[in-house]
């Protein structure tokens, strides 16, 4: 969209549409606000710290735009479950992935969001400290995924696994678009996810998950005994 183009817009959306567009394309530690001021056709900086305060405000402003209708489509799919829909693993990872597909026919930055999100979900400090406030749809599918799951595969957080598998695979598919038809696509996604989710956890990651969680065990025990040792000292 050209400067003339986006002058009719309300600065606002042309900032946000900006950011989504570049953050996109460059990673969102890839460009500075000042390139995000120009690429809006806004004249300086002051707008995009009046409307978004900073880097973060921007990305929360993006995360707000579309995470709503991805909340609403998931949740919507998880009612239908609870009313007596099927409620098998793979529907339920249908109901996992099919709210995200939906952003890569959102014209209004939805893939550009996709490709964002991807990203943040590899660097969860950042994510979570970007993560709005209240219960996402998130939360409710992992609570009606888990007893479909080995409880070993739960305690191995598969379904965060299954998660950024999902979201990372979006995002590929979002940077190489558009595409005439993404059916294919998606409905290939929702086997792969269903396979992870469902996949046996063999005796040997057992025994290491074992192992693992005793010596976090130990280490728990020893910190917690540290202070009442250093008071008898």
């Amino acid at each position: 969209m050209s400067g003339t183009d986006r002058s009719a817009e309300p600065t606002r959306a042309r900032i946000l549409s900006a950011a989504e567009a570049l953050f996109a394309t460059h990673g969102v530690d890839g460009v500075s606000l000042r390139e995000i001021t120009r690429a809006s056709g806004t004249r300086n900086t002051v707008g995009l710290q009046y409307h978004f305060k900073d880097r973060n405000g921007l990305l929360r402003a993006i995360l707000a735009k579309h995470l709503p209708d991805v909340d609403a489509r998931r949740n919507a799919l998880l009612d239908a479950c609870e009313a007596g829909a099927r409620n098998d693993l793979r529907t339920m990872t249908a109901a996992l992935v099919l709210p995200w597909a939906s952003k890569l026919d959102d014209a209004d930055g939805g893939p550009e969001f996709l490709q964002i999100y991807a990203e943040l979900l590899n660097r969860p400090r950042v994510a979570e400290s970007l993560a709005p406030v209240g219960r996402s749809s998130l939360e409710r599918w992992r609570s009606h995924v888990e007893p479909l799951m080995d409880p070993e595969a739960v305690r191995l957080h598969r379904r965060f696994t299954a998660i950024r598998l999902a979201v990372a695979e979006l995002g590929r598919r979002a940077a190489s678009g558009p595409h005439t038809d993404d059916r294919l696509f998606v409905g290939h996604l929702v086997d792969l996810v269903t396979s992870v989710l469902a996949a046996p956890v063999s005796e040997e990651t057992v025994r290491l998950a074992d192992e693992r969680d005793r010596k976090r065990a130990t280490r728990a025990r020893v910190q917690r005994s540290e202070p009442l040792e250093g008071a008898l000292l």
